[in-house]
């Protein structure tokens, strides 16, 4: 199991995944007023930036893990209980995105165009002309 963990192409994907996804919960508290993750320099999309050592190392170690959190100050924020629930959904609303990104271009790049079943599931390898 370690092994897949190590697998380099996976590595890179988590650390681009957890790298945007910090970057987008700074992104959107600065959008909304917060210059905290700016002052701190957690708007950026370098990887040391968000590493959690110890989150890096129970990743690699049972398979979950975590980044640091963003700092946020809802108290720069107009409408706190909305804008803290905009802060929290950026991050999730980026993994989906590049998840998203990340499937249309696998598709892409394997099929040229793509097929699904009647259940909805992508067909990889029939030839349609």
């Amino acid at each position: 199991m370690l092994d897949s963990f190590l697998n380099p192409p996976f590595l890179i994907a988590i650390l681009i995944a957890i790298s945007l996804h910090e970057a987008s919960h700074g992104w959107m508290a600065a959008r909304l007023g917060d210059p905290t993750a700016s002052n701190a320099g957690r708007l950026t999309l370098n990887p040391l930036a968000h590493i959690d050592w110890m989150g890096a190392l129970m990743f690699l170690i049972v398979g979950f893990g975590w980044a640091k959190p963003v700092p946020v100050n809802p108290m720069y924020f107009s409408h706190p209980k909305r804008d803290t629930a905009l802060v929290s959904f950026a991050g999730p609303l980026s993994n989906l995105l590049l998840g998203s990104l990340s499937f249309f271009g696998l598709v892409l790049l394997l099929r040229g165009q793509v097929g699904a079943s009647a259940f909805g599931l992508l067909t990889v390898g029939s030839n349609h002309s």
